[in-house]
């Protein structure tokens, strides 16, 4: 896990009375790596069917689903768009959070994804893959104080 801030400073070669001033809280992102394994679940292939059945292939479809709406939403686009309904705002997501520890709870939105799958089961369902994930905090200034998410990073940053 590595994590790094972009300070949001109004005195960026400004006068100097605005060298110490900040227009909001930091940019903050978050940036690991992690990786997924069966091998554990497949020893007692009796208590996890399903990872016999699929590998991981379910663990990568819930984390895809960060960053690609659901086909019902995408459907219903569809639909409006065939009735000549015409919708300006994009779709929203469902508000992510990444939990590190107890103190570490902050609103998320996946800025970058990468999986690499390196192993497969005879069937070719993924049994080991290595994933790469950037995340980057909504604070406030992104969601507004009255949003869930707006209260969940004021209590972030107050941890």
């Amino acid at each position: 896990l590595s994590r790094s801030l972009q300070v949001q400073g109004a005195g960026d070669g400004a006068e100097r009375s605005e060298a110490l001033r900040l227009k909001g809280p930091a940019i903050e992102t978050f940036r690991l790596e992690a990786d997924i394994d069966a091998a554990d679940q497949l020893e007692f292939p009796d208590r996890n069917a399903n990872t016999v059945a699929a590998g991981i292939a379910p663990h990568l479809a819930v984390l895809e689903s960060l960053v690609n709406p659901s086909a019902g939403d995408l459907l219903a686009g569809k639909a409006l768009a065939a009735s000549g309904t015409l919708e300006i705002a994009p779709m929203e997501s469902a508000l992510a959070l990444f939990v590190w520890g107890a103190n570490r709870i902050a609103p998320v939105r996946v800025t970058e994804f990468s999986i690499s799958e390196e192993a497969f089961d005879p069937a070719l369902n993924p049994i080991n893959a290595k994933i790469n994930l950037s995340l980057r905090v909504l604070s406030v200034d992104d969601l507004g104080f009255d949003h869930k998410g707006g209260g969940l990073f004021m209590a972030y940053l107050q941890s």
